[in-house]
């Protein structure tokens, strides 16, 4: 078995200032734009998934790559979004933008057209220049392409309701890619001052006769308090081309498993970049945590029910981290309508939208109709 990567220690004080300016790349060559030729044939050298080695397709070579056991640190939040409004000029790369679905990928080397990982298009390899931060870590392959493949047709096998013939045709073969996904992550320690009521349920009973019965009521009492909890690594995906309800549910995600980044585990995969900047991409963050902070709330104030008057939460010591995370992407298109299966590369975890077959609902449905009947009818009968 490859071994896998040492554990990487992320702290890093609030408002440390490296040396050099860690947003921008140290030259100007695009994430993936490099070529790793084989040592022996001169082959095109491609990551192997679940190892820390770049392997030649062609004659079997491995070659590591170092520089693994490197610390990926987290920036000062506040800090460094003030370094990327000072800064100028940042680092130029050159981007492809898909005009059906409009994701924006690094453009390959040495590929005038490639077909869009997220909806299938065909995308014309005309680049222009962007401005990016570069990412500091990345989360290597873990699931192989065949070991993806399997999981995308046995998650189809599992669709009651697709239509027969999405089951039949071997959609998936040359259609999956692997795509490394930007993502942001987002650490940082709160403090939410809070007032709610609390509810304790109790019962009465009331009428009379017939009409006499148990009712439950709620006592509300008034309570106030302080929830404190740090935030390690909320990951929050900077791509508007997945579908939200679907990637968000590719987690978790090991992020203790970072290695920084490296054009190396690129080799053979493509990039997104990213759509989310790290300040928007905050504000989601924000709001996973309030919503976790609101669950904490309540379990605190305990009893049946409870209610949240008014809570203020304050960050404090934000830092973040842009990273890359591996993904096979299959997206194609049934009956005009793109379809997108996603998973995730390190677990294995598979989500995806699908077509219906109406005529299996409908059949289904008759077919619970049925039954019904004749439950009722035999019902009637007694």
């Amino acid at each position: 078995m490859p071994e896998s990567p040492e554990p990487i220690d992320h702290t890093v004080e609030a408002g440390a200032e490296p040396a050099v300016d860690p947003l921008i790349a140290p030259d100007g060559a695009a994430p993936g734009q490099r070529r790793f030729p084989c040592s022996k044939c001169g082959g095109k050298l491609e990551f192997a998934p679940g190892t820390r080695s770049l392997t030649c397709p062609y004659c079997g070579t491995l070659n590591e790559i170092d520089g693994g056991d490197v610390p990926v640190e987290e920036r000062d939040f506040v800090a460094a979004i003030q370094s990327l409004k000072d800064a100028a000029p940042l680092v130029q790369r050159l981007v492809v933008k898909c005009d059906a679905c409009a994701a924006e990928m690094e453009r390959p080397p040495n590929v005038t057209s490639f077909s869009c990982p997220f909806c299938g298009s065909n995308i014309v390899a005309t680049a222009s220049a962007a401005t990016l931060i570069k990412p500091w870590g990345v989360l290597p392959f873990l699931v192989k392409r065949e070991q993806a493949d399997s999981k995308f047709r046995a998650w189809l096998r599992s669709r009651w309701f697709a239509p027969s013939a999405l089951k039949r045709e071997g959609l998936l073969d040359e259609r999956i890619s692997g795509v490394y996904v930007p993502a942001w992550t987002y650490d940082a320690d709160t403090v939410t001052p809070y007032t709610g009521q609390r509810g304790d349920a109790y019962y009465v009973t009331v009428g009379s006769g017939k009409n006499r019965r148990t009712v439950r009521r709620i006592r509300w009492t008034p309570v106030s308090g302080v929830v404190r909890h740090d935030f390690d690594d909320v990951v929050v995906l900077a791509s508007r081309s997945l579908p939200t309800d679907k990637a968000d549910q590719l987690e978790p995600w090991d992020t203790d498993s970072v290695v920084p980044y490296k054009d190396d585990y690129l080799a053979g995969f493509k990039a997104e970049c990213y759509t989310i900047g790290v300040e928007d991409g905050f504000v989601r963050a924000q709001g996973i945590m309030t919503d976790y902070i609101e669950g904490l709330i309540r379990s605190e104030i305990g009893g049946d029910e409870q209610r949240i008057t008014s809570m203020h939460v304050s960050y404090n010591h934000i830092t973040f981290k842009h990273l890359l995370l591996p993904v096979w992407i299959s997206a194609y298109r049934f009956r005009q309508r793109v379809y997108r299966f996603l998973v995730n590369a390190r677990t294995g975890e598979v989500q995806g939208e699908r077509p219906y077959s109406w005529i299996k609902i409908t059949l289904a449905v008759l077919l619970g109709l049925a039954v019904i009947g004749v439950l009722v009818y035999f019902t009637a009968q007694r």
